[in-house]
């Protein structure tokens, strides 16, 4: 038997009725709900869309970390971090998309969930390890990507393209060895060579 989803309209007042004044914004785009709370009320509002009769989100499909400081062409304002997780209810067929801001852009923090849900373990890892996300009350917070020694979060837009450090084989040390990067910026302009009659023309 197939389930009908609920309307997308529909699931917004649902959500925001068992959200009982915990939901800061919400909004319908391509009938995708999206809800943002803050993040003091953050753990609780994801135990409740998990545990409420109307809203049963049994499974966290994905968890991401935003870097917000360059949206717009540098015209956001706001807190810098953002934390996105989207939800799913196969009992209901229904999705919710959930944002949380980071209070403090220096040292940007929010409650795990992975207890609630064992999926957010590894997506939790990926989002400290590449945006600096803290997921306090996490049981296993460690880099997940990149390498034991690495310096920084490659996802931030301020981190350098080129990275800090490479990395490389020395056959006379017999190991890897880390040195400072040593990529030349340059501007690479195109050779452009045309044959005679190139396009027809004489």
């Amino acid at each position: 038997m197939t389930l009908i989803a609920i309307q997308a309209e529909a699931l917004k007042d649902v959500i925001v009725e068992a959200l009982a004044g915990k939901v800061k914004n919400t909004s319908v785009a391509l009938d995708e709900v999206t809800i943002e709370v803050a993040a003091a009320d953050y753990r609780s509002a994801m135990q409740t869309l998990r545990d409420a009769a109307g809203c049963r989100f049994e499974q966290l499909v994905d968890l991401c970390g935003v870097d917000y400081s360059t949206y717009g062409d540098g015209r956001w304002e706001g807190a810098r971090y953002a934390v996105v997780s989207h939800l799913l209810s196969v009992s209901l067929n229904q999705r919710v998309r959930v944002r949380v801001f980071c209070p403090d852009d220096d040292a940007p923090l929010v409650d795990s969930v992975s207890d609630i849900w064992n999926s957010a373990n590894w997506y939790e890892r990926e989002a400290f390890d590449l945006y600096g996300i803290v997921f306090e009350g996490h049981n296993d917070l460690r880099r997940i990507l990149t390498d034991y020694g690495f310096i920084g979060h490659p996802f931030r837009k301020d981190f350098p393209i080129s990275g800090h450090v490479e990395m490389r084989y020395d056959a006379e040390r017999r190991r890897v060895v880390y040195e400072p990067v040593t990529i030349e910026p340059r501007e690479i302009t195109p050779r452009i060579i045309r044959e005679d009659k190139y396009g027809g023309l004489h």
